[in-house]
C-alpha cells in the first residue's frame, strides 16, 4: 500500500510538473507573438513590454553588451526609425528548455521582411518569472 502511495505521489508531481511546464512555454511563445505584432508596426515601446524594465536588463548584439531597458529600447528606435526599418517581424521558435524553476532559455530564428531589405538571424533569449510575470532578462542577437 505504501509504494502505491509513493508512486501515486511522484505520478501527480509528474504530472502536474509537466503541465506547469506547458503552461509556461505556452505564456512566453504568447509573449514572443506580442512581440511580432508589435514590432511589425513599428510600436518598439511596445516589443519591449516583453523586456524586464531594468538597468540590469543584458543585450548583446554586434555592437557589444547593452545593459538596461531603456538603453536598448534608444538602440532600437535609432536603428529601426520607421516601418520601413522594422518591417514584418516573423519568429521561428527552434527550442525553449526549462534552466531551473522560473527560468527558462529559448533559440529562435527572426525573419524581417522590409522595404530596406530583408533581414535574417538567430538569436537566444532567457526568461525569467519576475513579480508572477515573464520577461527577458537577457537577449543575445546576430
Amino acid at each position: 500500500m505504501q509504494r502505491l502511495l509513493i508512486l501515486f505521489i511522484i505520478l501527480t508531481y509528474s504530472c502536474s510538473n509537466s503541465s506547469s511546464e506547458k503552461n509556461d512555454k505556452k505564456e512566453i511563445i504568447n509573449i514572443m507573438k506580442q512581440q511580432e505584432i508589435a514590432w511589425s508596426k513599428n510600436d518598439l515601446k511596445g516589443f519591449m513590454k516583453g523586456y524586464w524594465k531594468s538597468d540590469s536588463l543584458k543585450f548583446y548584439g554586434q555592437s557589444g553588451i547593452t545593459y538596461g531597458w531603456q538603453k536598448t529600447l534608444n538602440n532600437y528606435i535609432k536603428n529601426y526609425p520607421t516601418k520601413a526599418h522594422t518591417g514584418t517581424l516573423t519568429f521561428k521558435v527552434n527550442d525553449i528548455t526549462k534552466i531551473e524553476n522560473n527560468s527558462y532559455y529559448v533559440m529562435r530564428e527572426y525573419h524581417l521582411n522590409r522595404e530596406k531589405g530583408n533581414a535574417n538571424g538567430v538569436f537566444m533569449i532567457i526568461f525569467k518569472k519576475i513579480n508572477d510575470k515573464w520577461k527577458i532578462i537577457a537577449d543575445t542577437s546576430c
